[in-house]
Protein backbone atom coordinates (compact mmCIF):
# COMPACT_ATOMS: atom_id res chain seq x y z
CA UNK A 1 0.00 0.00 0.00
CA UNK A 2 1.38 3.44 -0.85
CA UNK A 3 2.11 6.09 1.77
CA UNK A 4 -0.69 8.24 0.43
CA UNK A 5 -3.17 5.38 0.64
CA UNK A 6 -2.35 4.84 4.31
CA UNK A 7 -3.60 8.32 5.21
CA UNK A 8 -7.13 9.66 5.35
CA UNK A 9 -8.16 11.96 2.53
CA UNK A 10 -6.76 15.46 2.98
CA UNK A 11 -4.01 14.64 5.45
CA UNK A 12 -1.11 15.18 3.01
CA UNK A 13 -2.62 18.49 1.93
CA UNK A 14 -2.89 19.67 5.54
CA UNK A 15 0.76 18.89 6.17
CA UNK A 16 1.87 20.56 2.95
CA UNK A 17 -0.16 23.66 3.85
CA UNK A 18 1.59 23.86 7.24
CA UNK A 19 4.92 23.78 5.41
CA UNK A 20 8.10 21.96 6.29
CA UNK A 21 11.86 21.85 6.03
CA UNK A 22 13.12 20.48 2.74
CA UNK A 23 15.76 18.28 4.33
CA UNK A 24 17.23 17.09 7.60
CA UNK A 25 20.21 19.40 7.06
CA UNK A 26 17.96 22.45 6.91
CA UNK A 27 16.13 21.34 10.06
CA UNK A 28 19.40 20.84 11.94
CA UNK A 29 20.68 24.28 10.91
CA UNK A 30 17.37 25.87 11.93
CA UNK A 31 17.46 24.07 15.29
CA UNK A 32 21.07 25.14 15.85
CA UNK A 33 20.07 28.68 14.89
CA UNK A 34 17.37 28.63 17.53
CA UNK A 35 19.64 27.19 20.22
CA UNK A 36 22.60 29.47 19.46
CA UNK A 37 21.44 32.85 20.65
CA UNK A 38 22.58 35.82 22.68
CA UNK A 39 22.85 33.73 25.84
CA UNK A 40 25.52 31.50 24.30
CA UNK A 41 27.74 34.51 23.73
CA UNK A 42 27.19 36.58 26.85
CA UNK A 43 25.88 34.14 29.46
CA UNK A 44 27.83 30.88 29.25
CA UNK A 45 31.38 32.32 29.58
CA UNK A 46 30.55 34.16 32.81
CA UNK A 47 28.53 31.27 34.27
CA UNK A 48 31.48 28.95 33.66
CA UNK A 49 33.93 31.47 35.13
CA UNK A 50 31.83 31.99 38.26
CA UNK A 51 31.28 28.27 38.85
CA UNK A 52 34.67 26.63 38.91
CA UNK A 53 36.22 27.62 35.59
CA UNK A 54 37.51 24.56 33.80
CA UNK A 55 35.98 22.33 36.48
CA UNK A 56 32.53 23.63 35.45
CA UNK A 57 32.84 21.75 32.17
CA UNK A 58 32.28 18.47 34.04
CA UNK A 59 28.85 19.31 35.53
CA UNK A 60 28.00 21.10 32.27
CA UNK A 61 28.68 17.94 30.26
CA UNK A 62 26.78 15.84 32.78
CA UNK A 63 23.80 18.22 32.55
CA UNK A 64 23.92 18.11 28.74
CA UNK A 65 23.90 14.30 28.61
CA UNK A 66 21.51 13.59 31.48
CA UNK A 67 18.98 16.40 31.08
CA UNK A 68 19.51 18.63 28.05
CA UNK A 69 19.61 16.09 25.23
CA UNK A 70 16.99 13.77 26.84
CA UNK A 71 14.57 16.68 27.15
CA UNK A 72 15.42 17.84 23.62
CA UNK A 73 14.47 14.38 22.35
CA UNK A 74 11.21 14.58 24.29
CA UNK A 75 10.33 17.81 22.49
CA UNK A 76 11.30 16.25 19.17
CA UNK A 77 9.15 13.19 19.83
CA UNK A 78 6.10 15.30 20.73
CA UNK A 79 6.29 17.45 17.62
CA UNK A 80 7.42 14.79 15.16
CA UNK A 81 4.86 12.18 16.23
CA UNK A 82 1.89 14.51 16.57
CA UNK A 83 2.66 16.72 13.55
CA UNK A 84 1.55 19.99 15.07
CA UNK A 85 2.39 23.16 16.94
CA UNK A 86 2.94 22.94 20.70
CA UNK A 87 -0.80 23.26 21.58
CA UNK A 88 -1.88 20.81 18.87
CA UNK A 89 0.81 18.30 19.80
CA UNK A 90 -0.20 18.37 23.47
CA UNK A 91 -3.88 18.18 22.50
CA UNK A 92 -3.20 15.09 20.40
CA UNK A 93 -1.32 13.58 23.31
CA UNK A 94 -4.29 14.26 25.64
CA UNK A 95 -6.97 16.89 25.20
CA UNK A 96 -6.56 18.21 28.73
CA UNK A 97 -2.86 18.88 28.16
CA UNK A 98 -3.46 21.48 25.43
CA UNK A 99 -3.13 24.34 27.90
CA UNK A 100 0.53 23.47 28.40
CA UNK A 101 1.12 24.23 24.74
CA UNK A 102 -0.62 27.60 24.92
CA UNK A 103 1.35 28.42 28.06
CA UNK A 104 4.49 27.86 26.00
CA UNK A 105 3.06 29.99 23.19
CA UNK A 106 2.48 32.85 25.64
CA UNK A 107 6.05 32.62 26.90
CA UNK A 108 7.37 32.76 23.34
CA UNK A 109 5.24 35.82 22.55
CA UNK A 110 6.63 37.66 25.58
CA UNK A 111 10.21 36.71 24.73
CA UNK A 112 9.81 37.83 21.12
CA UNK A 113 8.53 41.24 22.20
CA UNK A 114 11.66 42.11 24.21
CA UNK A 115 14.27 39.97 22.43
CA UNK A 116 13.89 42.09 19.31
CA UNK A 117 14.97 45.16 21.30
CA UNK A 118 18.33 43.61 22.22
CA UNK A 119 18.92 42.70 18.58
CA UNK A 120 18.15 46.32 17.66
CA UNK A 121 20.76 47.53 20.16
CA UNK A 122 23.32 45.13 18.68
CA UNK A 123 22.46 46.32 15.16
CA UNK A 124 23.06 49.92 16.17
CA UNK A 125 26.29 49.05 17.96
CA UNK A 126 27.58 47.27 14.87
CA UNK A 127 27.74 50.68 13.22
CA UNK A 128 28.86 52.45 16.40
CA UNK A 129 31.93 50.18 16.32
CA UNK A 130 33.19 51.79 13.12
CA UNK A 131 33.99 55.10 14.85
CA UNK A 132 33.75 54.01 18.50
CA UNK A 133 30.82 56.33 19.05
CA UNK A 134 30.67 55.52 22.77
CA UNK A 135 33.85 57.51 23.40
CA UNK A 136 35.75 57.15 26.67
CA UNK A 137 32.73 56.17 28.78
CA UNK A 138 30.91 53.14 27.26
CA UNK A 139 28.67 52.70 30.31
CA UNK A 140 27.61 56.33 30.41
CA UNK A 141 27.02 56.31 26.66
CA UNK A 142 24.89 53.14 26.72
CA UNK A 143 22.58 54.13 29.56
CA UNK A 144 22.73 57.85 28.90
CA UNK A 145 23.13 59.06 25.34
CA UNK A 146 21.96 55.85 23.65
CA UNK A 147 19.08 54.54 25.83
CA UNK A 148 18.48 57.84 27.65
CA UNK A 149 17.54 55.82 30.74
CA UNK A 150 16.55 57.91 33.73
CA UNK A 151 14.80 56.99 36.94
CA UNK A 152 13.03 53.64 37.22
CA UNK A 153 9.57 54.64 36.04
CA UNK A 154 7.36 53.97 33.04
CA UNK A 155 7.48 56.77 30.48
CA UNK A 156 6.28 57.39 26.95
CA UNK A 157 9.41 59.30 25.96
CA UNK A 158 10.56 57.73 22.69
CA UNK A 159 14.25 57.21 21.92
CA UNK A 160 14.63 57.56 18.12
CA UNK A 161 18.00 55.80 18.18
CA UNK A 162 16.27 52.65 19.41
CA UNK A 163 12.95 53.06 17.60
CA UNK A 164 14.43 53.00 14.08
CA UNK A 165 16.63 49.87 14.36
CA UNK A 166 13.89 48.09 16.31
CA UNK A 167 11.42 48.79 13.51
CA UNK A 168 13.95 47.48 10.98
CA UNK A 169 14.41 44.27 12.99
CA UNK A 170 10.67 43.64 13.01
CA UNK A 171 10.32 44.33 9.29
CA UNK A 172 13.07 41.80 8.57
CA UNK A 173 11.55 39.20 10.90
CA UNK A 174 8.04 39.59 9.47
CA UNK A 175 9.35 39.18 5.93
CA UNK A 176 11.16 35.98 6.95
CA UNK A 177 8.08 34.62 8.70
CA UNK A 178 5.77 35.48 5.79
CA UNK A 179 7.99 33.53 3.40
CA UNK A 180 7.31 30.38 5.38
CA UNK A 181 9.09 27.47 6.99
CA UNK A 182 11.47 26.53 4.17
CA UNK A 183 11.74 29.70 2.10
CA UNK A 184 11.87 31.90 5.22
CA UNK A 185 13.22 30.15 8.31
CA UNK A 186 15.07 27.40 6.44
CA UNK A 187 16.69 29.68 3.89
CA UNK A 188 17.68 32.16 6.61
CA UNK A 189 19.32 29.40 8.63
CA UNK A 190 21.14 28.03 5.58
CA UNK A 191 22.75 31.44 5.08
CA UNK A 192 23.03 32.89 8.60
CA UNK A 193 24.44 29.90 10.49
CA UNK A 194 27.52 29.32 8.28
CA UNK A 195 28.13 33.09 8.22
CA UNK A 196 27.75 33.24 12.01
CA UNK A 197 30.21 30.41 12.57
CA UNK A 198 32.78 31.92 10.20
CA UNK A 199 32.39 35.41 11.66
CA UNK A 200 32.63 34.18 15.23
CA UNK A 201 35.64 32.03 14.41
CA UNK A 202 37.32 35.13 12.98
CA UNK A 203 36.39 37.03 16.16
CA UNK A 204 37.93 34.32 18.35
CA UNK A 205 41.15 34.24 16.29
CA UNK A 206 41.48 38.01 16.60
CA UNK A 207 40.72 37.89 20.33
CA UNK A 208 43.26 35.18 21.19
CA UNK A 209 45.98 37.16 19.38
CA UNK A 210 45.45 40.18 21.67
CA UNK A 211 48.08 40.89 24.34
CA UNK A 212 46.93 39.39 27.65
CA UNK A 213 44.55 36.90 26.02
CA UNK A 214 46.28 34.04 27.81
CA UNK A 215 45.53 35.64 31.17
CA UNK A 216 41.84 35.66 30.37
CA UNK A 217 41.87 32.06 29.17
CA UNK A 218 43.71 31.01 32.32
CA UNK A 219 41.02 32.70 34.39
CA UNK A 220 38.29 30.88 32.49
CA UNK A 221 39.76 27.41 32.25
CA UNK A 222 41.87 27.04 35.42
CA UNK A 223 39.79 24.46 37.30
CA UNK A 224 38.58 24.99 40.85
CA UNK A 225 37.82 21.39 41.70
CA UNK A 226 36.40 22.32 45.10
CA UNK A 227 33.49 23.95 43.26
CA UNK A 228 32.20 20.51 42.29
CA UNK A 229 31.14 20.00 45.90
CA UNK A 230 28.74 22.92 45.65
CA UNK A 231 25.12 22.20 44.73
CA UNK A 232 24.74 25.68 43.27
CA UNK A 233 27.45 24.91 40.69
CA UNK A 234 25.58 21.84 39.48
CA UNK A 235 22.34 23.82 39.46
CA UNK A 236 24.05 26.50 37.35
CA UNK A 237 25.11 23.80 34.86
CA UNK A 238 21.56 22.45 34.54
CA UNK A 239 20.16 25.97 34.28
CA UNK A 240 22.60 26.92 31.52
CA UNK A 241 21.73 23.81 29.51
CA UNK A 242 17.99 24.48 29.68
CA UNK A 243 18.39 28.16 28.83
CA UNK A 244 20.70 27.54 25.87
CA UNK A 245 19.09 24.57 24.09
CA UNK A 246 15.68 26.20 23.40
CA UNK A 247 13.88 23.30 25.08
CA UNK A 248 10.71 23.20 27.09
CA UNK A 249 8.84 26.14 25.60
CA UNK A 250 7.55 24.97 22.26
CA UNK A 251 10.31 25.76 19.78
CA UNK A 252 11.64 22.28 19.21
CA UNK A 253 8.15 20.77 19.26
CA UNK A 254 7.19 23.14 16.46
CA UNK A 255 10.35 22.63 14.42
CA UNK A 256 10.14 18.84 14.76
CA UNK A 257 6.62 18.91 13.31
CA UNK A 258 8.09 20.30 10.08
CA UNK A 259 10.46 17.37 9.56
CA UNK A 260 9.81 14.41 7.25
CA UNK A 261 8.36 11.39 9.03
CA UNK A 262 11.24 9.08 8.18
CA UNK A 263 14.01 11.34 9.50
CA UNK A 264 16.36 10.32 12.31
CA UNK A 265 15.34 12.62 15.15
CA UNK A 266 17.68 11.04 17.72
CA UNK A 267 20.77 11.63 15.60
CA UNK A 268 19.57 15.14 14.83
CA UNK A 269 19.15 15.86 18.54
CA UNK A 270 22.70 14.75 19.28
CA UNK A 271 24.06 16.96 16.50
CA UNK A 272 22.11 20.00 17.71
CA UNK A 273 23.01 19.46 21.37
CA UNK A 274 26.74 19.10 20.82
CA UNK A 275 26.85 21.87 18.18
CA UNK A 276 25.23 24.27 20.62
CA UNK A 277 27.68 23.38 23.39
CA UNK A 278 30.62 23.65 21.02
CA UNK A 279 29.56 27.17 20.09
CA UNK A 280 29.27 28.07 23.79
CA UNK A 281 32.81 26.84 24.39
CA UNK A 282 34.01 28.86 21.41
CA UNK A 283 32.21 31.90 22.81
CA UNK A 284 33.92 31.42 26.15
CA UNK A 285 37.34 31.40 24.48
CA UNK A 286 36.64 34.55 22.48
CA UNK A 287 35.04 36.51 25.31
CA UNK A 288 37.65 35.73 27.96
CA UNK A 289 40.55 36.25 25.61
CA UNK A 290 39.20 39.76 25.05
CA UNK A 291 38.60 40.27 28.79
CA UNK A 292 42.18 39.18 29.48
CA UNK A 293 43.40 41.86 27.10
CA UNK A 294 41.24 44.46 28.83
CA UNK A 295 42.48 43.41 32.28
CA UNK A 296 46.12 43.66 31.22
CA UNK A 297 45.61 47.00 29.50
CA UNK A 298 44.11 48.46 32.68
CA UNK A 299 46.47 46.73 35.09
CA UNK A 300 43.69 44.90 36.95
CA UNK A 301 42.66 41.31 37.57
CA UNK A 302 40.28 39.58 35.18
CA UNK A 303 37.58 39.36 37.84
CA UNK A 304 37.39 43.15 37.89
CA UNK A 305 36.41 43.34 34.22
CA UNK A 306 34.42 40.09 33.86
CA UNK A 307 30.67 40.42 33.57
CA UNK A 308 27.76 38.88 31.69
CA UNK A 309 24.59 39.83 29.89
CA UNK A 310 23.96 43.36 28.76
CA UNK A 311 26.92 44.67 30.77
CA UNK A 312 29.35 42.43 28.91
CA UNK A 313 27.96 43.17 25.46
CA UNK A 314 27.29 46.88 25.62
CA UNK A 315 29.71 48.14 28.27
CA UNK A 316 32.72 45.81 28.63
CA UNK A 317 33.12 44.94 24.93
CA UNK A 318 32.98 48.54 23.69
CA UNK A 319 35.74 49.32 26.20
CA UNK A 320 37.77 46.43 24.79
CA UNK A 321 37.13 47.59 21.23
CA UNK A 322 38.38 51.08 22.06
CA UNK A 323 41.73 49.75 23.26
CA UNK A 324 42.27 46.77 20.96
CA UNK A 325 44.26 46.81 17.72
CA UNK A 326 41.84 46.76 14.77
CA UNK A 327 39.09 47.47 17.28
CA UNK A 328 36.57 48.43 14.61
CA UNK A 329 36.84 45.00 13.01
CA UNK A 330 36.53 43.31 16.41
CA UNK A 331 33.42 45.36 17.13
CA UNK A 332 31.74 44.69 13.79
CA UNK A 333 32.40 40.96 14.18
CA UNK A 334 31.13 40.83 17.77
CA UNK A 335 27.97 42.85 17.35
CA UNK A 336 27.33 41.40 13.90
CA UNK A 337 27.41 37.94 15.49
CA UNK A 338 24.93 39.10 18.12
CA UNK A 339 22.58 40.26 15.35
CA UNK A 340 22.86 37.00 13.39
CA UNK A 341 22.46 34.80 16.47
CA UNK A 342 19.58 36.94 17.68
CA UNK A 343 17.66 36.86 14.40
CA UNK A 344 17.85 33.06 14.04
CA UNK A 345 16.62 32.69 17.62
CA UNK A 346 13.88 35.30 17.28
CA UNK A 347 12.35 33.70 14.20
CA UNK A 348 12.17 30.37 16.04
CA UNK A 349 10.46 31.99 19.01
CA UNK A 350 7.84 33.82 16.96
CA UNK A 351 7.25 30.72 14.79
CA UNK A 352 5.90 28.93 17.88
CA UNK A 353 3.12 31.51 18.07
CA UNK A 354 2.45 31.66 14.33
CA UNK A 355 2.28 27.88 14.01
CA UNK A 356 -0.17 27.64 16.92
CA UNK A 357 -2.43 30.32 15.43
CA UNK A 358 -2.39 28.61 12.04
CA UNK A 359 -3.30 25.24 13.54
CA UNK A 360 -6.04 26.65 15.74
CA UNK A 361 -7.68 29.01 13.26
CA UNK A 362 -6.76 27.36 9.93
CA UNK A 363 -5.28 30.59 8.57
CA UNK A 364 -2.76 31.10 5.79
CA UNK A 365 0.89 31.85 6.48
CA UNK A 366 0.67 35.57 5.66
CA UNK A 367 -2.51 36.06 7.70
CA UNK A 368 -1.06 34.33 10.75
CA UNK A 369 2.19 36.28 10.42
CA UNK A 370 0.28 39.56 10.47
CA UNK A 371 -2.04 38.45 13.29
CA UNK A 372 0.95 37.59 15.47
CA UNK A 373 3.73 39.80 14.18
CA UNK A 374 1.99 43.17 14.02
CA UNK A 375 0.78 43.18 17.67
CA UNK A 376 4.18 41.85 18.81
CA UNK A 377 6.00 44.56 16.87
CA UNK A 378 3.70 47.31 18.18
CA UNK A 379 4.12 46.16 21.78
CA UNK A 380 7.87 45.90 21.28
CA UNK A 381 8.10 49.42 19.87
CA UNK A 382 5.83 50.91 22.55
CA UNK A 383 7.55 49.25 25.51
CA UNK A 384 11.20 49.14 24.51
CA UNK A 385 11.87 52.20 22.40
CA UNK A 386 11.24 54.46 25.39
CA UNK A 387 13.53 55.74 28.13
CA UNK A 388 12.11 53.14 30.56
CA UNK A 389 12.55 50.23 28.15
CA UNK A 390 15.78 48.90 29.69
CA UNK A 391 14.20 48.44 33.12
CA UNK A 392 11.05 46.74 31.82
CA UNK A 393 13.18 44.48 29.63
CA UNK A 394 15.45 43.46 32.50
CA UNK A 395 12.55 42.50 34.78
CA UNK A 396 10.55 40.68 32.09
CA UNK A 397 13.61 38.77 30.89
CA UNK A 398 14.50 37.62 34.40
CA UNK A 399 11.05 36.44 35.37
CA UNK A 400 10.01 34.85 32.06
CA UNK A 401 13.21 32.81 32.04
CA UNK A 402 13.30 31.79 35.70
CA UNK A 403 9.58 31.24 36.31
CA UNK A 404 8.18 30.96 32.80
CA UNK A 405 10.41 28.65 30.79
CA UNK A 406 11.66 26.55 33.69
CA UNK A 407 8.26 26.11 35.35
CA UNK A 408 6.40 25.08 32.21
CA UNK A 409 9.30 22.78 31.26
CA UNK A 410 9.17 21.08 34.66
CA UNK A 411 5.39 20.70 34.66
CA UNK A 412 5.23 19.44 31.07
CA UNK A 413 7.89 16.81 31.79
CA UNK A 414 6.05 15.61 34.88
CA UNK A 415 2.70 15.53 33.07
CA UNK A 416 4.02 13.62 30.06
CA UNK A 417 6.11 11.20 32.11
CA UNK A 418 3.98 10.51 35.18
CA UNK A 419 0.40 11.66 34.56
CA UNK A 420 0.02 10.57 30.92
CA UNK A 421 2.63 7.80 31.01
CA UNK A 422 3.54 8.67 27.42
CA UNK A 423 7.32 8.22 27.44
CA UNK A 424 7.29 4.63 26.20
CA UNK A 425 5.25 5.34 23.08
CA UNK A 426 7.17 8.56 22.41
CA UNK A 427 10.43 6.63 22.71
CA UNK A 428 9.08 3.94 20.39
CA UNK A 429 8.32 6.64 17.84
CA UNK A 430 11.88 7.99 18.02
CA UNK A 431 13.25 4.48 17.58
CA UNK A 432 11.42 3.79 14.30
CA UNK A 433 14.03 5.69 12.28
CA UNK A 434 16.35 7.02 14.99
CA UNK A 435 19.79 5.83 16.06
CA UNK A 436 21.09 5.19 18.67
CA UNK A 437 17.89 3.86 20.14
CA UNK A 438 16.41 5.28 23.34
CA UNK A 439 15.01 3.05 26.05
CA UNK A 440 14.80 2.72 29.80
CA UNK A 441 17.77 5.00 30.37
CA UNK A 442 16.19 7.83 28.39
CA UNK A 443 12.89 7.41 30.20
CA UNK A 444 14.66 7.51 33.58
CA UNK A 445 16.61 10.64 32.67
CA UNK A 446 13.53 12.41 31.29
CA UNK A 447 11.18 11.46 34.12
CA UNK A 448 13.53 11.74 37.11
CA UNK A 449 16.95 13.31 36.53
CA UNK A 450 15.89 16.25 34.35
CA UNK A 451 12.89 17.21 36.56
CA UNK A 452 15.01 17.04 39.72
CA UNK A 453 17.68 19.22 38.11
CA UNK A 454 15.07 21.75 37.03
CA UNK A 455 13.40 21.75 40.44
CA UNK A 456 16.70 22.52 42.18
CA UNK A 457 17.38 25.42 39.79
CA UNK A 458 13.90 26.81 40.47
CA UNK A 459 14.18 26.49 44.25
CA UNK A 460 17.52 28.32 44.28
CA UNK A 461 16.19 31.07 42.01
CA UNK A 462 13.05 31.46 44.11
CA UNK A 463 15.11 31.63 47.29
CA UNK A 464 17.21 34.46 45.85
CA UNK A 465 14.22 36.46 44.61
CA UNK A 466 12.32 36.11 47.87
CA UNK A 467 15.39 37.04 49.93
CA UNK A 468 15.87 40.37 48.16
CA UNK A 469 13.99 42.21 45.38
CA UNK A 470 15.53 41.52 41.99
CA UNK A 471 18.14 44.25 41.33
CA UNK A 472 16.37 46.33 44.02
CA UNK A 473 13.69 47.36 41.53
CA UNK A 474 10.54 48.91 43.04
CA UNK A 475 7.84 46.48 44.13
CA UNK A 476 5.27 47.76 41.64
CA UNK A 477 7.59 47.00 38.70
CA UNK A 478 8.38 43.49 39.96
CA UNK A 479 4.71 42.74 40.57
CA UNK A 480 3.40 44.07 37.25
CA UNK A 481 6.15 43.00 34.84
CA UNK A 482 7.44 40.06 36.87
CA UNK A 483 5.23 38.02 39.17
CA UNK A 484 2.01 39.24 37.53
CA UNK A 485 3.17 38.12 34.09
CA UNK A 486 4.31 34.75 35.47
CA UNK A 487 0.85 34.08 36.92
CA UNK A 488 -1.05 35.42 33.92
CA UNK A 489 0.65 33.28 31.28
CA UNK A 490 -0.63 29.84 32.41
CA UNK A 491 -4.09 31.26 33.19
CA UNK A 492 -4.39 32.74 29.71
CA UNK A 493 -2.94 29.58 28.19
CA UNK A 494 -5.54 27.26 29.70
CA UNK A 495 -8.35 29.70 28.86
CA UNK A 496 -7.28 29.77 25.19
CA UNK A 497 -7.23 25.97 25.25
CA UNK A 498 -10.99 26.03 25.80
CA UNK A 499 -11.57 27.67 22.42
CA UNK A 500 -12.67 25.22 19.68
CA UNK A 501 -10.27 23.97 17.02
CA UNK A 502 -10.88 24.52 13.34
CA UNK A 503 -13.28 22.09 11.76
CA UNK A 504 -11.72 18.81 10.70
CA UNK A 505 -8.73 18.99 13.06
CA UNK A 506 -7.65 15.50 14.08
CA UNK A 507 -7.31 15.50 17.90
CA UNK A 508 -7.75 11.87 18.91
CA UNK A 509 -4.13 10.80 19.17
CA UNK A 510 -1.44 11.34 16.54
CA UNK A 511 -2.43 11.80 12.89
CA UNK A 512 -2.59 8.54 10.91
CA UNK A 513 0.88 7.44 9.86
CA UNK A 514 2.60 8.93 12.92
CA UNK A 515 2.47 5.85 15.15
CA UNK A 516 5.64 3.74 15.18
CA UNK A 517 3.58 0.66 14.37
CA UNK A 518 2.45 2.16 11.06
CA UNK A 519 5.30 4.29 9.71
CA UNK A 520 4.73 5.93 6.38
CA UNK A 521 6.58 4.69 3.37
CA UNK A 522 7.75 8.18 2.49
CA UNK A 523 8.03 11.58 4.09
CA UNK A 524 5.05 13.85 3.50
CA UNK A 525 6.50 17.14 4.61
CA UNK A 526 6.61 19.61 1.75
CA UNK A 527 7.30 23.25 1.22
CA UNK A 528 4.97 26.03 2.24
CA UNK A 529 1.92 26.85 0.26
CA UNK A 530 2.90 28.28 -3.08
CA UNK A 531 6.23 26.43 -3.07
CA UNK A 532 7.29 23.35 -4.97
CA UNK A 533 7.77 19.81 -3.73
Amino acid sequence: MSARAEQPTGQPDQERRRGGFSSRRVFILAAIGSAVGLGNIWRFPYVAYENGGGAFLLPYLVALLTAGIPFLLLDYALGHRHRGSAPLSFARLRRGAEGLGWWQVGICFVIAVYYAAVIAWALRYTFFSLDEAWGADPEGFFFGEFLQAGDVRVTADVVPGVLVPLALVWVAVLVIMALGVQRGIGATSLFFIPVLVLAFAALVVQAVLLPGAGTGLDALFTPDWSALASGSVWAAAFGQIFFSLSIGFGIMITYASYVGRREDMIGSGLVVGFANSSFELLAGIGVFAALGFMAQANGVAVDQVASDGIGLAFVAFPAIISEAPAGALLGVLFFGCLVLAGITSLVSVIEVVISAVRDKLDTGRLTATLLVGVPAAVLSLVLFSTTSGIYVLDVVDHFVNQYGILVVALISMLVVAWLLRALTRLGDHLNVHGRPRVGTGWRLLTSVVAPVGLAVVLVLALRDDLTAPYEDYPTWLLVVCGWGMVVALPVIGFLVARLPWRAGTHLDGPPPGSDPVTPLGAATTGHDEGGTR
